[in-house]
């Protein structure tokens, strides 16, 4: 398998949803025992999940990747935190940035870059509802052109 093969595990919906992604962001995840299995078999969750940045270290907070069935019994909490791995200079501009008032930092989509996995984040600015609303009318719209386009050419 190349290094440069991209297969996505999980997408965070809800995150595109609540919130206006800025800019986005590449990092390693540090798993434990029998979790990379969990991802192979797509049991993770990325719904409700958030970074934090402790003493210049990120850690990802909520992620739920399920126990791995047929593991050993000693398995990990599959809400535990999880360390990031991501170079100082990135954290310390994120950091920088999180402290505006509004913005925080979201787990975006979880996948394997070659055989590792890689957990994409972005730096976010939550969305008031009335730009909730905005956004499905536009979606609304556009599904109701495509709608009218497809009629037209039966």
């Amino acid at each position: 398998m190349s290094n440069s093969s991209t297969k996505t595990i999980a997408t965070n919906k809800k995150a595109y949803h609540d919130y206006f992604v800025e800019e986005t962001f590449e990092a390693g995840i540090e798993l434990k025992g029998s979790e990379v299995k969990s991802l192979r078999n797509g049991r993770v969750n990325l719904k409700d999940s958030w970074c934090s940045i402790v003493k210049g270290e990120i850690f990802v907070n909520g992620m739920h990747i399920s126990v791995y069935e047929q593991g050993a019994t000693w398995c990990k909490d599959p809400l535990r935190v999880r360390k990031l791995l991501m170079h100082k200079k990135e954290i310390m501009k994120l950091f920088g940035q999180e402290q505006q008032q509004g913005y925080s930092i979201i787990p975006l989509s979880l996948y394997f870059k070659g055989s590792r996995v890689k957990v994409q984040i972005g730096l976010c600015k939550g969305k008031k509802l009335y730009d909730k609303r905005a956004d499905m009318a536009k979606k609304d719209a556009k599904r109701n052109i495509e709608r009218a386009l497809k009629e037209q050419y039966r």
